[in-house]
């Protein structure tokens, strides 16, 4: 992890860089500031910065992965990388309350009416599928 946090850290000194040049040349031009570029650079910035320090700050606490050491094999990497669900309908009922809830956004408010039950009911079928049913584990 210590490896891809520096790489994310550099693309946050780059993309800062690419920002500030961005920033100074749309101002200097005929137009003047162009807002929504310079706002997606800095904010893509901020993203970058965020998950290189999260990456480098839980590297302190785990123990070094064989990313991290250059003689490693690729081998070395194998085994269990944790418990994925092995389906769920769940997501899509969260995605079409989604859907419907910025469509509420465009055609009216309304439309919140129905969305937000499609959402919750996703989202609580989400959070206790595994404790109730054929993949009851707890």
């Amino acid at each position: 992890m210590k490896e891809q946090g520096k790489i994310f850290a550099g693309l946050a000194v780059f993309t800062l860089a690419i920002a500030i040049t961005y920033f100074v040349w749309t101002t200097k031009s005929d137009h003047g500031l162009e807002a929504a570029g310079t706002t997606a650079l800095f904010l893509a910035f901020g993203l970058c910065a965020f998950i290189g320090f999260y990456l480098a700050f839980t590297a302190k606490r785990v123990d070094t992965g064989a990313g991290d050491n250059p003689e490693a094999e690729v081998s070395d990497d194998a085994g269990e990388l944790g418990f994925f669900a092995p389906h769920s309908w769940q997501p899509l009922s969260l995605a079409i309350g989604g859907a419907l809830a910025f469509l509420g956004v465009i055609f009216g408010w309304w439309l919140l009416f129905w969305s937000i039950p499609v959402l919750l009911i996703g989202l609580y079928g989400w959070v206790f599928e595994f404790y109730r049913g054929e993949n009851q584990n707890q």
